[in-house]
């Protein structure tokens, strides 16, 4: 399917292609993926410091990002159509709000409780935002620089992903564990002021009413390819929980060298979300196969080459830079296959993610405990090379044929 005729499909669906891209705007979107990013996965690098503190095990400390997780599922399925009646605009800034006064509130959290509530707003705005990305990016740019704006968006998060960790760790170090949320809040308010200047006013629109996810993936072609989302995620995530034991198992490996190869992945990583915008621009299709593939192909040929460390550098690097276009090749999914409700349909994304995390952790839990780490490369690299197979031969990246009478254009 051409570029062209993608873009006049998904302009026609939405009536709401601007003559002129708002790139300001996108950049504030990404700022604020990087904010919410970052405050997720802060208690990673700070277990040990706040369990002591909070007088509990890290073990439970380690509940601050899974409750962050399940809130933010159940987000994305719910805020789209709770917020439908207003301006997208104030909708975006509340989730900045909401990820400031987390920060703040779990900074002065005095019991691990008062903790893990706090941590529920955050999910809230993980959620809610996730499910609007999309749609919020076609109201801001011509069809036809879509994937260049959620390429952009979704840079965010490999940037959160490389800095949450050093930051939270160095900070921590330094000054406590509640210096860095505070750190994170006056980031989250430097994005919310840059945002409240350059978000424009985008208004819900409606026709007749909104879709349901059910009603969704009734339509032809949509749950072959959530289940192609779900499975590169799943892929992924089995193997990325354990990175630090695998990488370790396959060279002599110290603490030094481990955290050059994570910042190496993380770098590639935001390449690949850059580099994922110009191939969706040519192929959609073939950027949702190729990027599982190549992580696929990543993962065995850490096992299965020779290789010194030098080699599976590159090898973590390409995997790194691979899946930083899935996410934003799967964002372009649903914006061109279900452009008259793409809230709905990024809500849905959103669950499949979350569920994704959270299947591929167990699934390489269990691969790890009975068959090694050598059993978690080769589950994922299979499950990922089973996703560009379904992805390659059933999953549609044109438009459906299904018009907007009927249904409601909500963006």
């Amino acid at each position: 399917m051409s570029n062209d005729v993608s873009s006049a499909a998904l302009s026609g669906a939405t009536g709401l292609d601007p003559a002129t891209p708002a790139w300001m705007a996108v950049f504030s979107l990404a700022m604020g993926v990087f904010g919410l990013l970052t405050a997720e996965y802060l208690p990673a690098s700070l277990l040990t410091p706040m369990a002591t503190d909070l007088g509990v095990s890290e073990a439970l400390a380690g509940q601050a990002v899974t409750v962050t997780a399940v809130v933010a599922l159940f987000a994305g399925l719910l805020v789209p159509g709770l917020t439908s009646g207003l301006d997208r605009r104030v909708v975006l800034l509340a989730f900045s709000v909401l990820m400031i006064a987390s920060n703040v509130l779990v900074a002065l959290s005095s019991s691990l409780e008062f903790m893990l509530v706090m941590r529920v707003l955050l999910g809230i705005a993980l959620g809610g935002f996730w499910s609007m990305a999309a749609a919020v990016a076609i109201r801001l740019v011509p069809a036809k620089s879509v994937p260049r704006a959620l390429s952009i968006i979704f840079s965010g998060i490999a940037v959160g992903t490389v800095v949450s960790v050093p930051l939270g760790s160095y900070l921590g170090g330094l000054y406590g564990w509640r210096s860095a949320f505070f750190v994170a809040a006056a980031v989250g308010t430097l994005i919310l002021i840059f945002q409240w200047f350059t978000l424009p006013t985008m208004a819900p629109r409606k026709m007749l009413r909104t879709a349901s996810v059910l009603q969704l993936l009734r339509r032809p072609g949509i749950a072959i390819g959530m289940l192609g989302c779900v499975l590169a995620h799943t892929g992924q995530f089995a193997l990325f929980t354990y990175i630090r034991p695998a990488l370790e198992s396959v060279a002599p490996i110290d603490v030094d060298r481990l955290s050059l190869m994570l910042l190496g992945f993380g770098v590639a990583n935001f390449v690949g979300t850059l580099l994922a915008g110009w191939l969706i621009e040519r192929s959609l299709r073939v950027t949702l196969a190729l990027m599982p593939a190549l992580v696929g192909l990543a993962a065995f040929g850490m096992i299965a080459l020779p290789i010194e460390l030098p080699g599976l550098m590159l090898l973590v690097a390409f995997w790194g830079l691979a899946f930083g276009g899935v996410p934003v090749a799967w964002s372009n999914w649903v914006a061109r296959a279900v452009p008259d409700q793409a809230e709905t349909a990024g809500g849905m994304v959103v669950a499949s993610v979350q569920s994704s995390i959270a299947t591929g952790a167990a699934l390489g839990g269990l691969v790890f405990g009975s068959s090694g780490v050598q059993g978690v490369f080769i589950t994922a690299g299979a499950v990922m090379l089973l996703a560009a197979l379904v992805i390659a031969l059933w999953v549609r990246a044109e438009l459906p044929k299904h018009g907007a009478a009927g249904t409601a254009i909500h963006l």
